[in-house]
């Protein structure tokens, strides 16, 4: 979005919910800065200034809004369109690479040398990569101060922090106040029970259409790995420090989300993952706007708004998924990935046992232990990952020889590197790689590109679900029509895909 100085103030003045996160109100006569739904009253003009992020208006020595919360506002879409090296790094810095690696190991992921990347960034964002993530991990010390009851020190170093004095220096630049003010400030708000247990809000631009995201989830749920109970979404998750399990329950105005985290650093590479599943930064209202101009869609839009893609918490899952998925209906795709998660569980509770040679059970090895390896706090546990399944014997696969050598090649290809599966990912470099891979054709590539790498005009013309709620809507249903009739739905076909399989 241009800083288009009337068109901001216009948002501002009118309190627009679908701007929150696309820029920020900074009022330099009271020194804050807000979102451009904050309820308090409107700026006079000659006071407003607006940034394209949190970390240029904290740079410029403004503090967060205390009434409107701004860090605390949804993503910006622009990225998803774009894709261009800035969203790139905005997903990557999301998902704490800058606090696990440093500016250095960013720089490296993109390809480009840090001076460079630190000048594109301060171009688009107006700030550097270290400001935006310093922004960010103020954000994760204000949800750990105001959610749990961890002591500072705890809570400086589980949000990235290098020390307790750049905490609180920093808490007290970005929101005037001492870390346990803010903790006072929570007044009677009661902490979560259990160690590393946190619950926050996910915010969203509405309208968000839940009951669609949970029926696309709950039929594709792998035992062990996921469920949908009573309106929430449970999951366990591997992440970069350790695993964790996460309850995503869609209220009016916010998914309220549980997580159990093994290791607290671990809370804003959770919460992005979180977000990106449930493609919570998306723009409904432009989506629906451009897909409601084809007569052909217009009445699902106005029945349905506020559809979403259901993305993954995981690049090599979501490739697994895929492969195993090719050419099956979801039933027995679901059936052949249980099977091949059951392998892998009996295998890894064999070799513990053979480890400890003391006797013990399978059971009773996985009893003490509450679970498998690999497991969730709770009894969730992520999805295998890469080397695992090389680990696997012919036999756990249950599948044809071509499906199975396909999946080693792509686990062979994730390990040496050859194939990044990351959030930050080149999505045309990753596409042409994922081709050139035995087993992986267009359809398993642009799957992949629409649900793990978040590209939101991918149209599955070739997918016959696709082709059914095409025929459906009366839409041409042979993949080359589809095609050229599905060019009045751009930038926004993975959503037009997602209201197809619907319309089957």
């Amino acid at each position: 979005m241009e800083m288009d100085f009337e068109r901001c103030y216009r948002a501002v003045d009118s309190r627009d919910q679908r701007f929150d996160g696309w820029f920020y109100t900074g009022v330099t006569s009271t020194g804050i800065y807000c979102r451009p739904s904050c309820p308090a009253i409107t700026p006079k003009r000659q006071n407003v200034r607006f940034f394209p992020s949190a970390a240029a208006a904290q740079g410029a020595g403004l503090r967060a809004c205390r009434r409107c919360r701004p860090d605390a506002a949804p993503g910006s879409p622009l990225w998803d369109v774009r894709a261009d090296v800035a969203g790139r790094a905005m997903r990557l810095i999301a998902d704490g690479v800058v606090d696990r690696d440093g500016v250095p190991g960013l720089a490296s992921r993109l390809g480009y040398t840090e001076r460079h990347l630190h000048r594109m960034l301060s171009a688009e964002m107006g700030a550097g990569p270290l400001a935006l993530a310093r922004a960010q991990r103020a954000q994760t010390a204000r949800i750990l101060i105001e959610t749990t009851d961890l002591a500072m020190a705890e809570i400086a170093f589980a949000a990235g922090f290098g020390s307790v004095r750049q905490f609180n220096d920093t808490l007290r630049e970005v929101y005037a106040s001492a870390p346990s003010d803010l903790r006072t400030a929570r007044g009677r708000q009661q902490a979560p029970t259990g160690a590393g247990t946190i619950a926050l809000r996910l915010a969203y631009r509405p309208p968000l259409h839940a009951r669609a995201l949970l029926d696309f989830l709950a039929v594709r749920a792998l035992p062990g790995v996921e469920a949908v109970r009573d309106g929430t979404y449970h999951r366990g998750l591997r992440l970069p420090h350790g695993t964790g399990q996460v309850a995503l329950t869609p209220v009016d105005g916010h998914v309220a989300a549980t997580l159990r985290l093994a290791d607290l650093r671990d809370l804003a590479p959770a919460v992005a993952r979180c977000r990106r599943l449930l493609d919570l930064d998306a723009d409904p209202a432009a989506i629906d706007a451009t897909l409601a101009t084809d007569p052909a869609l217009a009445p699902a839009v106005a029945a349905e708004p506020g559809i979403r893609v259901p993305r993954a918490v995981d690049g090599f899952e979501q490739a697994v998924r895929a492969i195993i998925g090719q050419q099956v209906s979801v039933t027995s795709a679901r059936t052949t990935l249980t099977r091949l998660l059951t392998a892998h569980a009996h295998a890894q509770v064999d070799h513990e046992v053979v480890a400890t040679d003391d006797g013990v059970s399978g059971q009773q090895l996985h009893d003490q232990r509450g679970g498998s390896p690999g497991e969730a706090p709770g009894g969730l546990r992520g999805f295998l990952g890469a080397e695992e399944l090389l680990g696997l014997p012919d036999s756990g696969f249950g599948m044809p020889v071509g499906r199975r050598e396909a999946l080693r090649g792509l686990a062979r290809a994730v390990v040496d590197g050859s194939v990044d599966l990351a959030a930050g990912v080149d999505r045309e470099e990753a596409v042409r790689r994922l081709l050139a891979l035995p087993g992986i054709g267009p359809w398993t590539a642009n799957y992949l590109a629409m649900r793990a790498f978040g590209d939101p005009d991918i149209l599955l013309s070739s997918d016959l679900a696709v082709r059914r709620g095409a025929a459906a809507l009366g839409l041409p249903d042979t993949p080359p029509t589809l095609d050229r009739y599905a060019e009045r739905w751009r930038p926004w076909r993975s959503y037009a895909t997602i209201r197809l399989w619907r319309a089957a």
